[in-house]
């Protein structure tokens, strides 16, 4: 299936619209999972997985702490990250003026890959960034290195790595103002996709469509049907309600 950014973007804008969360804004959303699926690493398919949780996820605000001068510390109740990545980073980057760096421990959350979009918008503006997080499916180990100007990142992901992190849902993003070795920090990771491949599928979707697998179109497709038909039956019951 091939859709144009704008009919990817309006079906997760109106899938999560119908969701009714106060946290996350739809068009935000939206975006970051149209970003991520144009570079070919399945956005769709993270938003498809969401959408299964985040209706009974707790719609509260994330509890952000400045635990050190240079590290803060959230909790996000396992809630979808995507709902409050953008405030976080936006507290982070106020925080981090006149240091050099800035490391975030991001706790109980889940989609992490849609963090992807809100690191690339950190790297434009001269920041480096890394993020790494730990899942209980393959691949077991994913870590991204956006160096400033970058308009992709290196993405490592590994089955097997020598660490004691077991913690799959929490997230690390670490930001400087100075480039990070990318050789020395993958070096322990097996599978390495080039910032060349991504920017390139990134360039093609452009100019040729989003390519989409058909059932995962279809599962977003219905996802914002149903939750659309069914707000809608409830609010034609509570309107007919007696006081």
């Amino acid at each position: 299936m091939i859709v144009s950014h704008n009919e990817l973007v309006a079906a997760v804008n109106k899938a999560f619209l119908g969701m009714r969360r106060s946290c996350g804004e739809a068009d935000v959303i939206a975006n970051m999972v149209a970003d991520l699926q144009m570079v070919g690493l399945h956005g769709v398919r993270h938003f498809n997985n969401a959408s299964r949780y985040i209706s009974h996820d707790q719609d509260c605000p994330a509890d952000i702490t400045l635990t050190q001068p240079q590290l803060i510390s959230v909790d996000l109740h396992r809630c979808s990250l995507a709902c409050h990545l953008p405030v976080i980073m936006d507290y982070a980057i106020e925080k981090m003026v006149g240091s050099k760096s800035m490391a975030i421990e991001l706790n109980h959350c889940h989609n992490r890959w849609l963090a992807y979009s809100e690191l690339v918008k950190l790297a434009a503006k001269g920041i480096a960034c890394m993020a790494k997080w730990t899942n209980g499916s393959s691949p077991k180990h994913t870590m991204y290195i956006l160096n400033r100007g970058c308009v992709a990142p290196e993405l490592f992901l590994s089955d097997a790595l020598n660490i004691q992190d077991t913690n799959n849902h929490s997230m690390i993003i670490e930001l400087s103002i100075q480039d990070f070795d990318v050789k020395e920090l993958s070096q322990d990771y097996s599978v390495h996709i080039d910032s060349n491949e991504l920017s390139q599928a990134q360039q093609n979707a452009w100019h040729n469509g989003i390519s989409i697998d058909d059932q995962e179109w279809i599962q977003l497709k219905q996802t914002a049907t149903a939750i659309l038909v069914e707000n809608s039956e409830q609010s034609v019951k509570g309107a007919g309600e007696v006081a």
